[in-house]
């Protein structure tokens, strides 16, 4: 069967006239308004004849899965032969309609079979959301056999994640527990006085409903489109996307700053493969530890995986490396790219959760736990001071998470409100009872954004495993073997985060009446020179030459007041207007976006341009210089 799916405000149809393959329906049956509701239009095919029980439960496994992803409890089978030209006949449709019908009430949702073989009328108003409108091609044959082989492809870890009970509270800095509780019904959390911090309550709220769902679109797919920064790829899998010039100075700038500091810090930089061996012990054993979603390729030789972290290549290069403790604590870094992960279609959401990232993935290597401890308090300084680099005010622009099994909590309290205490600000404690993943501890700063979705920007986590796994060893002042404890921190988040938080940021700023923005060492263009009249261009290109900085003229035929706009529109931080009063006085008149305007030297706006330069990486003009010369690469 083929099936259209269309999340609704709601759908009203009405029976108007039989044809005579119609089945008999009473009158309330012939006229119904449904709002708040899936609606599944169907056409039931030859295909799925004399296998209409299996079908029907394909289609209700289909159904089940989109209700859940959208939250959906009304149904409503609509019979739509217009979806193929191989249709079932009547009676094998009908019974098919019927028995999912059965079969979903019997799950506890609101069902409402639309006729089959009546000519009807119908008004609906879809959603507009990513899972708005879905289409599906569901065959009796293979629905169990997918399942099996998808269910085959989740890791243990996976599958633990979706089952597995936990136990919320704020911790907050004076080491009291605030125990939290969720209402489903409200998505409301109870337990703590959120009223000095509603980010955090957003926050708590978003993760112990644990639905990744974007029922909306994010306000940063807009704007990464419109400042022609980055788009999706049509010719790839979803999720993986393509970067104009712009956008990817700014991921060349991200990556060259975080390189360096991670590198500054003693980060030995590695470079490893992208795929490995899918029946490799030690990886697989791994893999089922991981809760991550992989893709899967099939190699003339074997079958093989596309990495969802840089630990892989690490690993294996530190299985065969020889160790003392005396190199301890040992940091080993790569800038992946890329990662791959399975990520499920209604969780894809722009740049916030894709399946094709750039992770700043470093491994630290401990010789125990004092030691371990005394590292991730380092490289949470080193966290902090990256991220405020990069343009976030830390802690107000973030939330504080940490994940632990309640044996570390109850023993490593002191070292946990350590970190509290250096946050300076309440977090929220996740908490198992026992250990469901390769980690016993982890914390992670969280971006929430302009739709209360909150994304983790960096990360550490204490591994317990995987040095045994792997056959990782050093040699320790006794003259033995040991396995060492392995950090693994992500000092950034990914790359493609960090250009989603800050365009949701800016775009939460824009809301407040505060002028959006990109920081100044990532702007595109960093100072525009507009020329008012023709017979100035070239004075403003030699300009150009002198200044430090991105600097680009607009030398198109249009008035300065739309110049003025077009460099509005693209955040453009320093605006110049040039012609006679500038070119007698010496002095420009610098439109300071989001602030006042000064009049300024050459000299003295050279110095200006580095201030806010400052020491961050820099790369040159990724256009022409003149906008003339320019294209466009979204119509």
């Amino acid at each position: 069967m083929k099936a259209l799916f269309i999340h609704a405000d709601f759908i009203e149809y009405e029976a108007r006239k039989k044809t005579k393959l119609a089945e008999e329906i009473s009158d309330s049956q012939k006229k119904k308004r449904i709002e708040e509701v899936l609606v599944a239009f169907i056409s039931f095919e030859k295909r799925d004849e004399e296998k209409e029980e299996a079908a029907a439960k394909a289609l209700v496994a289909n159904i089940r899965e989109i209700a859940g992803k959208v939250e959906a409890q009304r149904i409503v089978l609509y019979p739509y032969a217009h979806l193929s030209s191989s249709l079932a006949k009547a009676s094998s449709s009908i019974k098919i309609l019927h028995g999912a019908e059965e079969i979903l009430k019997e799950n506890d949702y609101e069902v409402y079979a639309s006729p089959f073989g009546w000519y009807k009328s119908f008004n609906i108003s879809c959603k507009g959301h990513p899972l708005s409108e879905l289409s599906r091609e569901i065959t009796a044959d293979d629905a169990e056999a997918s399942d099996e082989a998808a269910d085959e492809d989740l890791s243990d870890a996976v599958k633990a994640e979706e089952k597995m009970k936990s136990q919320w509270f704020v911790l907050d800095i004076d080491g009291n527990e605030h125990v939290l509780e969720l209402d489903p019904k409200k998505n409301k959390v109870k337990g703590y006085d959120f009223q000095d911090n509603i980010n955090l309550k957003k926050f708590c709220q978003y993760e112990m409903a644990k639905s990744r769902i974007s029922k909306q679109e994010p306000p940063h797919i807009d704007l990464m489109k419109r400042l022609e920064l980055v788009d999706y790829e049509p010719g790839s899998d979803p999720g993986n996307f393509r970067y104009y010039p712009k956008g990817k100075l700014i991921k060349n700038l991200l990556e060259l700053y975080v390189n360096q500091e991670v590198k500054r810090t003693g980060g030995m930089e590695i470079e490893s493969p992208i795929m490995y061996d899918f029946e490799h012990p030690s990886l697989k054993s791994y893999m089922n530890r991981f809760p991550a979603r992989q893709y899967t390729i099939q190699t003339p030789d074997k079958k093989v995986f596309l990495r969802f972290a840089a630990c892989f290549g690490q690993f294996l290069m530190m299985h065969d490396a020889t160790v003392s403790y005396k190199n301890l604590p040992l940091r080993l870094y790569e800038l992946s790219r890329y990662s791959f992960r399975v990520e499920q279609r209604g969780e894809l959401a722009g740049l916030r959760r894709l399946r094709a990232f750039t992770m700043p993935d470093c491994h630290s290597f401990c010789a125990d736990l004092p030691q371990a401890k005394e590292e991730i308090e380092d490289r949470f300084e080193l966290s902090r001071s990256v991220l405020e680099g990069i343009g976030y005010d830390i802690p107000d622009d973030l939330e504080f998470a940490i994940r632990v099994t309640k044996e570390f909590y109850d023993e490593n309290k002191e070292f946990v409100m350590g970190l509290v205490k250096r946050w300076n600000r309440p977090a929220l404690v996740e908490m198992w009872n026992e250990r469901f993943f390769y980690f016993v501890f982890k914390y992670e700063w969280n971006f929430v954004d302009c739709l209360d979705k909150a994304s983790a920007l960096n990360t550490d986590q204490i591994d317990v495993e995987n040095a045994e796994r792997y056959g990782i060893t050093y040699v320790g002042s006794d003259g033995e073997k040991h396995h060492p404890l392995i950090l693994h921190q992500s000092t950034s988040g990914a790359i493609e985060r960090l250009i989603y938080s800050l365009l949701e940021k800016a775009s939460m700023d824009s809301q407040q009446g505060i002028k959006a923005q990109l920081p100044f060492w990532l702007a595109p263009t960093q100072i525009r020179l507009l020329p008012v009249k023709d017979e100035f261009v070239d004075e403003c290109l030699a300009i150009a030459e002198k200044l430090p900085g991105r600097v680009d003229v607009d030398d198109r035929d249009l008035s300065v007041g739309k110049m003025i706009r077009y460099a509005e529109k693209e955040w453009v931080p320093l605006i110049i207007v040039y012609g006679d009063k500038e070119k007698e006085s010496g002095e420009f008149n610098v439109r300071i976006r989001g602030e006042d305007e000064k009049s300024l030297n050459a000299e003295a706006l050279a110095a200006l341009i580095n201030e806010m330069q400052g020491e961050m990486p820099f790369e040159p003009l990724p256009l022409a210089q003149k906008l003339s010369r320019r294209i466009t690469f979204r119509g």
